[in-house]
């Protein structure tokens, strides 16, 4: 006979498998057009509706990838930007287990917030930007466009969150500051995150694009004023974006 604590562990266990086992029987192929957007909508959806239960641990990525029709990088993109929110938390060895159905309103990204970002990179990226276009050689000009190039015609999400890291890198490093390259660097897995997580909620993408289109231009130009300017409209849009997202997360209580 079972005791009765460990039947109503075992009943509850039951109970999350079977609303687990209902959403994963639901086949839900999606576009390849933003499909790591439209991974991410479902699971968080189905998560915050319950119907993936919080301590609910999710199929694995090669389970995800069949029932969304996608590639297992898509999942990956997805679930990683779960955990930024906060909704999900991935054990070694064990898998990724559902842990809030709410989200967390304080976006924390490899140990920076979105806070420590959205304050310090006007102070870091406007300026290095300028002196970029002064100081830049024309290799790097070069390189800066390629770039801009390359971004406008990848379609997977996870390499162009990528190509938006060595666009900022390669313009700070053109800056000739050492200091602003350094500092950049160090941030780099937090901004390649909350790229992704912006490019999943806000759709930001195309935007950007011109964005640094802009910048690259006024980079090749020589023009220090044009490229400071645009630097700081693009990371303007980028803290309108996160502070909609964290708008969109209500504070716990």
């Amino acid at each position: 006979m079972v005791p009765a604590i460990d039947k109503a562990l075992a009943i509850g266990q039951f109970e999350i498998m079977s609303a687990s086992a209902d959403w994963l029987s639901e086949n839900s192929p999606i576009s390849r057009v933003n499909a790591a957007e439209a991974v991410f909508e479902d699971l968080r959806s189905a998560i915050s509706s319950g119907r993936i239960e919080v301590g609910t641990r999710l199929p694995s990525e090669a389970h995800l990838a069949s029932k969304f029709g996608v590639s297992r990088p898509v999942i990956r993109e997805a679930l990683r930007s779960l955990q930024t929110l906060g909704m999900t938390q991935t054990r070694t060895g064990s898998g990724t287990f559902v842990t809030t159905a709410t989200p967390s309103s304080d976006l924390r990204y490899s140990g920076y917030s979105a806070r420590d970002l959205i304050e310090a990179r006007p102070f870091i990226e406007v300026p290095a930007a300028g002196w970029a276009a002064v100081r830049r050689s024309d290799a790097q000009a070069r390189d800066i466009l390629k770039l801009c190039d390359a971004m406008d015609h990848e379609e997977d999400p996870h390499r162009w969150v990528r190509l938006d890291s060595e666009f900022h890198m390669l313009l700070a490093r053109s800056s000739g500051n050492t200091l602003f390259e350094k500092i950049v660097a160090d941030a780099r897995d937090a901004l390649m995150q909350q790229s992704e997580l912006v490019n999943l909620m806000a759709s930001r993408r195309l935007a950007s694009n011109h964005e640094h289109r802009r910048i690259a231009t006024a980079v090749d130009a020589g023009s220090q004023e044009d490229a400071s300017r645009a630097m700081e409209l693009h990371l303007g849009q980028v803290k309108l974006a996160v502070t909609e997202i964290i708008g969109e997360v209500k504070p716990r209580r």
